[in-house]
């Protein structure tokens, strides 16, 4: 195997040069004697059999060939800092990597802005997002699978923080037979037309998402699914209401009015499966999620006083 005729060293001392303007500045810089840093660059130069530099006055510009040379290196002098970063973040018990798991009727939005803030302090950590239903969710909890989840009842011996309740709305196509009526006096005019329900994605899925007394159904994986469904004037559905709000108001859906129970809401929740294996990041993170909802709960408060 071929042995590398260049350190890193070298490299860092180049790059050093060109960006302070010559060897005296980036000596300064670097804490070190300027003969140094000629003699690594000289030695550099023989090693490969190119030349980098050259001198013009006091000052050292780049060669064609450097330039293409110092680009490349700043690739391997980033990519060696970052290993060298990761080794101290993981000696520090941050993790590399996290996995969430949320249950499809949670706003992805509100994910996003966490994940937006958790950025920029992550120090590289990796982000998974599963989407799960109901058993599914609960399987990935009790499993360890994930780091945070986001789930409606949460599984038994978990404690569950409460994050925000999403209403659910009944829906079909203005055109469907169910949306010329005034209001559904008794389920059974519901059990008459096709359901179309959320799979749940647990192992041995029994809870599929929706009233489930119809006697045809559409079982799919997610609501975009349920959505182009009901475009074609095929069958209702409980879809939640920041998913049909605007299709709603856009006439593109119809919200029907079930009598005793037109609007449905379920508490959504955070689960963090294992405390005692939660690291640093995946509290930062949990942190982050705990507070969008914070912020969101507290601004009707803020308009009040303002008003």
């Amino acid at each position: 195997m071929n042995r590398a005729k260049s350190t890193l060293e070298q490299w860092r001392i180049l790059q050093a040069v060109v960006d302070h303007g010559g060897y005296s500045q980036a000596a300064e810089q670097l804490n070190k004697s300027q003969s140094s840093l000629n003699h690594a660059v000289a030695k550099l130069q023989h090693q490969l059999g190119i030349q980098l530099l050259e001198v013009k006055g006091r000052k050292a510009y780049l060669t064609e060939q450097g330039e293409v040379l110092l680009r490349r290196s700043r690739h391997l002098t980033q990519s060696v800092d970052e290993l060298e970063q990761l080794a101290t973040n993981l000696g520090q018990g941050w993790e590399p990597s996290i996995t969430i798991a949320k249950e499809i009727i949670y706003p992805t939005e509100k994910l996003v802005d966490a994940l937006e803030a958790f950025i920029p302090l992550s120090r590289g950590t990796r982000v998974t997002v599963l989407d799960s239903v109901i058993s599914g969710t609960h399987d990935l909890i009790n499993q360890q699978m994930v780091n945070i989840a986001i789930c409606a009842t949460p599984p038994r011996a978990h404690l569950a923080q409460p994050l925000c309740e999403c209403d659910f709305e009944l829906v079909c196509h203005p055109n469907h037979p169910l949306a010329q009526l005034d209001s559904i006096e008794d389920e059974k005019q519901l059990a008459q037309h096709l359901q179309i329900v959320i799979k749940d994605t647990g192992s041995n899925s029994i809870n599929d998402i929706g009233w489930l007394k119809a006697e045809q159904r559409i079982t799919v994986s997610n609501f975009h699914e349920a959505k182009v469904i009901l475009g074609r004037q095929l069958g209702f559905c409980w879809i939640p209401n920041f998913l049909v709000e605007d299709d709603v108001k856009q006439g593109k859906l119809h919200k029907l009015k079930l009598h005793g129970s037109y609007q449905r809401r379920i508490t959504l929740n955070l689960v963090v499966p294992n405390r005692d294996r939660q690291g640093p990041a995946c509290r930062l993170l949990e942190s982050l999620i705990l507070l969008q909802h914070e912020i969101e709960t507290s601004q009707p408060y803020t308009e009040k006083a303002n008003a």
